[in-house]
């Protein structure tokens, strides 16, 4: 028996803009659970249909079971959003949703909210007007108006913390948290904000906290956001976790509580990928609340939401052999077009003067076109010229600043002073993208410690840790190990690298109190490496760190050798130009042992002070 289909229309006149309203619209999973709707579980064992990222979805509500096939998600950022559901048991047979946010020529946005259900018995007939047309109406514009408050001013993170109020006894518990916090030097008004979010926020916003997105929202530096993350697992009010993100939909796929447990090799079934583990992209950092101060619930109220993904402009599912046409706002940068089934991609750079009306087309061979390039306002005309329906991906292919990249994080001194047992399982190996790698030594020491004896010289050689390891830790570098007097060292930025070493050089050469002055040798190198784990800590290896290696010895301790790599870094070249610094730098060619064939570009940079010169030398 069939059923009349059911068809909703709600207006809501708001003051915020289509691009202010976008983040909370497009959340669809907070959007559910504020409304009240019951959470969902994923079904496994009915994967998603090839090429289009359908999914097997779940729930129960009054004890009715309810299952569906859901379609992927359509959506152009930041003005519409649809989804089609097509149920196997339940009071419903098809539901189907759309949101537009169309901009007022004053300023304002209406959103127009459309729901098309059709009842699969009697009791649908029962529950479609009862649910959607009565209850999920009124719902709808309460939600709508408190993110339009909340868009308008410009606090996201508010929503975050008005789920709950925490009892006297986790209020304490928390006072007190914030002091340990406050005593390990985190900022009081970081220490009071973050014990606040953790007692407050709702279990969405807990379950993965980060801490650079934190910092962004309460206007605070990044790293010193991250720092007291670092500082809260010490104290007991978070645990950390490394997410595994998909290279696609950039989603984490999975999650673990120290890198040992992290495998060189990743999947995303979402995705229908297999993809090997970088760490200056697919795995980042995050936190959650320790259990005994909050116990948070992973649940989920929808799995397709658009903001999971915002690299994604503009996602669209096409029937065999169809066409639709698109207006697209895009900001400067690079894109790229795919399809779940299709191998490949199109590129796009939107530039200014680019074109204004695009074509591209899928065919079963993937993408024929060479590289695009587009202007700011977009009409662009997809065809799937293929016999199976194909799901088109617009994305941006720049990644989120927001993400603490397990590269930067294993990089910085803090983190290896705090968590020294953090490392790989046995036998690992993993990109971690391009480094600076450093390598120092002392020169003459072998004398020195004849000159002034075993323990004095010991007693100096540690203290020039303790410069080296300042040095660098101010720089946002972290020292990886000592060897001997020789010290390696790890830094994201070449220009940090060279200020540091320059630093301690002068350093070393002035000590105070008329001590012995040192000789540093320093050699650098920037370029990729690998993550691996030695003597039970996280260390380096690769033709990078051998040729960091091998410039150190090629330093006579009143310059800093660097390759043309380092040189090539516009910070760099920057830092060297700058008159203040009185730097000379003088290039030389030559062989390196260990790199048959081959003559390297080589710099020798120094500090131009006479004294230091005669001193160091």
């Amino acid at each position: 028996m069939s059923y009349r289909e059911f068809h909703y229309r709600w207006e809501y006149d708001l003051k915020s803009t289509p691009e202010k309203l976008w983040p909370f619209a497009a959340d669809t999973n907070r959007f559910n659970r504020d409304t009240g709707l019951p959470s969902i579980d994923q079904l496994t064992g009915e994967s998603a249909r090839s090429n289009s990222g359908r999914r097997r979805l779940r729930l129960s509500a009054f004890g009715i079971p309810v299952e569906w096939e859901e379609l992927p998600f359509e959506w152009v950022r930041p003005y519409r959003i649809g989804v089609t559901r097509n149920y196997s048991s339940g009071p419903i047979a098809t539901l189907v949703v759309q949101v537009e946010l169309r901009a007022h020529a004053e300023g304002g946005t209406m959103i127009i909210y459309q729901v098309w259900a059709t009842p699969n018995s009697v009791l649908g007939l029962l529950v479609i007007p009862l649910q959607i047309g009565l209850i999920s109406a009124r719902r709808f514009a309460l939600a709508f108006r408190e993110y339009d408050r909340l868009a308008q001013e410009g606090d996201l993170q508010r929503l975050m913390t008005s789920e709950r109020e925490p009892n006297d006894a986790e209020k304490r518990r928390l006072e007190l948290l914030a002091e340990r916090l406050i005593e390990k030097g985190v900022e009081p008004s970081i220490a009071k904000n973050l014990t606040s979010f953790v007692g407050r926020a709702t279990d969405i916003d807990l379950a993965r906290i980060r801490p650079y997105a934190l910092a962004d929202s309460w206007s605070e530096p990044r790293r010193k956001m991250l720092e007291a993350c670092f500082q809260a697992t010490r104290v007991g009010l978070l645990d950390l976790q490394w997410d595994l993100l998909c290279p696609m939909c950039r989603g984490p796929q999975d999650s673990s509580a120290t890198l040992r447990e992290l495998h060189s090799k990743g999947h995303c079934a979402g995705c229908e990928i297999d993809f090997d583990v970088n760490f200056d992209r697919f795995v980042e950092l995050t936190f959650r609340p320790n259990a005994t101060v909050r116990t948070v619930e992973q649940r989920m109220y929808c799995v397709g939401s658009p903001q999971h993904t915002p690299h994604i402009v503009a996602q669209q599912l096409l029937q065999p052999e169809t066409e639709r046409q698109l207006t697209l706002p895009l900001e400067k940068g690079r894109y790229r077009i795919r399809t779940l089934g299709l191998p490949g991609e199109q590129r796009i750079e939107v530039v200014a003067g680019g074109d204004q009306d695009i074509t591209i087309r899928a065919s079963p061979t993937g993408w024929d076109q060479e590289d695009l390039s587009a202007a700011s306002e977009t009409h662009l005309r997809l065809v799937n010229a293929t016999d199976a329906e194909q799901l088109f991906i617009m994305e941006r292919t720049a990644w989120s600043d927001q993400a603490a990249t397990a590269a930067e994080v294993t990089a910085l001194q803090i983190f290896r002073d705090l968590f020294s047992t953090e490392a790989l399982r046995a036998g690992e190996q993993i990109s971690v993208g391009t480094l600076t790698v450093l390598f120092t030594d002392l020169r003459n020491s072998t004398q020195l410690y004849r000159e002034i004896g075993d323990a004095t010289a010991f007693g100096r050689v540690l203290n020039h840790f303790d410069v080296l390891k300042q040095a660098i830790t101010e720089e946002d570098g972290a020292l990886v190990k000592t060897i001997g007097d020789a010290v390696m060292a790890v830094f994201r930025e070449p220009a940090r690298a060279l200020k540091a070493m320059l630093k301690a050089q002068e350093l070393l050469a002035h000590p105070p109190n008329d001590r012995q002055p040192l000789t540093l040798k320093a050699g650098l190198h920037v370029g990729p490496c690998i993550a691996v784990t030695l003597n039970e800590r996280l260390d380096y290896f690769g033709s990078t760190v051998n040729m960091a290696a091998r410039l150190e010895g090629l330093s006579t301790g009143s310059d800093v050798i660097i390759s043309r790599a380092i040189y090539d870094d516009p910070d760099v070249r920057e830092f060297i130009a700058d008159r203040n610094r009185e730097l000379e730098v003088e290039p030389f060619e030559m062989s390196l042992k260990g790199f048959p064939n081959e003559r390297f570009e080589l710099l020798r940079v120094a500090n131009r002070a006479k004294e230091f010169l005669q001193v160091s030398r």
